[in-house]
């Protein structure tokens, strides 16, 4: 197959603009109580992940007639969101997308850092919206093109392990061969320019897993 994925977790409604974002053509999963705020927005996920400790009775009884069901229990050594992403990259899906967010930073670090697992290495294309904010993910090698908006607010982290040569063009600083340390300041608020209307940007590096976050020039997130 080739359709894109959309993942749905957390603890959080998806917002309005997020859920337009989502292609007709996406196969939409549900990562345990992310299925009561994916119908929340209107949306039908074909499948749900998860121990199932957190979605709501009336979701389940909805994911029983609805949807394909994988449950795994609650005492496991991964999280339910890398049990979403693992059964997504065997799909072998054209891009995976990851909606969701929350209240508890051990939880967030642990799924974004999901987005950086090995056997997400062949996925043409990976991001996720985290409470609202849009993230690329670029696994080393690679080459991710990026039209953001001129005068947006761009951050590079390095997540898990560090980042080798890292070269990044169409923003104020660039970057030419850098070394990325794991949750270094170095590609922290770097500003993309206006060479063409699209504000296009370039990153490339050589090893390592690359999370680009993009804010809107004037949000205050």
């Amino acid at each position: 197959m080739n359709e894109p994925i959309v993942i749905i977790t957390g603890a959080h409604p998806v917002p309005p603009d997020v859920a337009a974002t989502i292609p007709d053509s996406a196969i939409v999963l549900a990562v345990d109580s992310g299925l009561d705020h994916a119908r929340a927005a209107g949306l039908a996920p074909s499948g749900l992940i998860g121990d199932f400790d957190s979605v709501s009775e009336a979701g389940l009884a909805w994911a029983e007639e609805h949807s394909t069901i994988a449950r795994h229990p609650t005492d496991k050594d991964q999280t339910d969101t890398e049990l979403a992403l693992s059964f997504a990259a065997e799909m072998m899906p054209s891009a995976i997308t990851v909606i969701g967010g929350g209240d508890r930073l051990d939880h967030t670090i642990a799924a974004l850092g999901a987005l950086a697992a090995p056997d997400l290495t062949d996925v043409p294309a990976i991001d996720a919206w985290w409470d609202g904010q849009h993230i690329d993910v670029v696994h080393g090698p690679g080459t991710a093109t990026l039209h953001l908006v001129p005068g947006s607010t761009l951050s590079l982290l390095a997540l898990r392990g560090p980042c080798e040569k890292v070269t990044i063009t169409g923003v104020r600083w660039e970057l030419a061969g850098a070394r990325l340390e794991p949750v270094s300041g170095l590609g922290i608020s770097n500003e993309v320019l206006s060479h063409d209307d699209a504000g296009t940007v370039t990153i490339r590096l050589n090893r390592g897993v690359l999370f680009v976050f993009d804010q809107p020039a004037g949000d205050a997130r």
